[in-house]
């Protein structure tokens, strides 16, 4: 490995810090504009403000931020997967080999599979982006779905740093909560623009959906799918006068029913 290699990867890695930075100043200026508007709303109506257009501006920003994080995030694992060989090593084991040959070497650096590397992208991509999320604990009764925004995805932990901006308890903070949250919380949405991204949700299958005028999901079973590409649905614990009335939600708020969902 030459100096070059090594300057090459420390370059990439201050370079990848520095966006990452920046994006975290970006984001605490989009939330202070949020906060802001929904303080003082009537501010936007005042002659002369440009308090929409900057925040259009920092979210074009934000966005910019992000796909130059992976881009770079992927040139770093191609330099690094150019120097870690893929091939048993030539050296012949010595005695410390053989008693370590049924655990790792400390000092192997592990390569990135194919599929995993296609998994990390695609959350990183989720950066901006609204998914539903699993907010409770492992271990709680039931489990507690919203729907929040993605800030942040780190590649070393696998966790989502999510922000919902309207909790259902707004006394205890400042009207958003902030949550760390592994994938296997997470759910993306089907793209609002691509019908075709939307699984295939047969009359009679159980999904999580955004309740009408909420942003909390509930359990919920599929009556059909409609032209508009919108489901009818009836949720559980949903009744009224003794039955289950049909709901119209749209088909980018929902998505499967995860495993051993508990309600």
């Amino acid at each position: 490995m030459s100096a070059a290699d090594i300057g090459g990867i420390l370059d990439s890695s201050k370079e990848l810090d520095r966006l990452r930075k920046e994006q975290e100043g970006v984001l605490m200026e989009i939330n202070k504009m949020h906060k802001k508007l929904q303080t003082t709303p009537e501010m936007v109506e005042k002659p002369g403000d440009t308090s929409l257009s900057r925040l259009k501006y920092l979210y074009s920003y934000a966005k910019d931020l992000s796909e130059s994080e992976v881009n770079m995030s992927n040139a770093l694992l191609n330099q690094l997967d150019a120097l870690v060989p893929s091939g048993p090593s030539r050296r012949k084991p010595d005695g410390s080999d053989l008693k370590r040959k049924r655990g790792k070497n400390d000092s192997e650096i592990p390569r990135l599979s194919p599929s995993l590397r296609t998994q990390l992208e695609a959350c990183a991509s989720l950066i901006g982006e609204q998914v539903a999320a699993r907010v409770t604990p492992d271990d709680a009764e039931k489990d507690e779905w919203f729907v929040v925004k993605v800030m942040h995805f780190d590649r070393e932990s696998k966790e989502f740093d999510v922000l919902d901006e309207e909790p259902e308890d707004e006394e205890e903070g400042s009207g958003e909560r902030r949550y760390k949250l592994p994938i296997s919380r997470i759910k993306p949405f089907p793209k609002r623009s691509d019908p075709s991204s939307a699984p295939d949700f047969p009359p009679g299958t159980q999904v999580l959906a955004v309740y009408p005028g909420t942003t909390a999901l509930y359990k919920a079973t599929v009556v059909k799918k409609r032209k508009t590409e919108d489901y009818l649905l009836e949720f559980d614990d949903d009744e009224e006068d003794g039955a289950l009335p049909q709901r119209m939600v749209p088909f980018h708020k929902v998505v499967p029913l995860p495993e051993g969902h508990r309600q």
